[in-house]
């Protein structure tokens, strides 16, 4: 956690449930995801730091899917039509929801952008990231296996 210089919330709390729809017309409801570690990612392409770590992104979420990792990039783009293209020409493949009005980034108190929510499996917030990670490096990596148990 610390070399990924990570937020502890004071006291453990619930994450704030919600159904987005999903580029590409399906939904995805954080409640069902209990039983997986989620990461929820807020950005926007504007954004250079945001797009900065968006390959390490991926990266993690290829590497650990098939064990129940879930990661949501929730973009808060005005113009949803610049966030397609962007995902094609990164070839990103997790789940990209949109959030124009920031009303999801205002439910989790997003200041700032990138922010990255840490859920545990029983859908409890473990950490917060305010601002870009190596979300590929070693400690990501540990963090995540982490969060999904043996």
């Amino acid at each position: 956690m610390r070399e990924l210089d990570l937020i502890r919330p004071a006291r453990a709390k619930r994450a704030e449930d919600f159904t987005v729809a999903l580029v590409g017309g399906e939904t995805l409801k954080l409640r069902a995801q209990r039983g997986k570690a989620v990461m929820i990612n807020f950005w926007a392409t504007w954004c250079p730091p945001c797009r900065e770590e968006m390959p390490a992104m991926e990266r993690l979420y290829r590497r650990h899917r098939e064990r129940g990792f879930v990661l949501l990039a929730v973009s808060v783009d005005t113009d949803a039509s610049l966030v397609r293209p962007f995902l094609e020409h990164h070839k990103l493949t997790f789940p990209v929801a949109l959030d124009a009005k920031m009303e999801l980034a205002n439910t989790y108190g997003v200041r700032a952008l990138p922010s990255s929510f840490l859920i545990d499996r029983n859908g409890y917030m473990t950490a917060l990231a305010l601002g870009p990670r190596p979300w590929d490096n070693r400690a990501a990596h540990a963090l995540v296996e982490g969060m999904l148990g043996p």
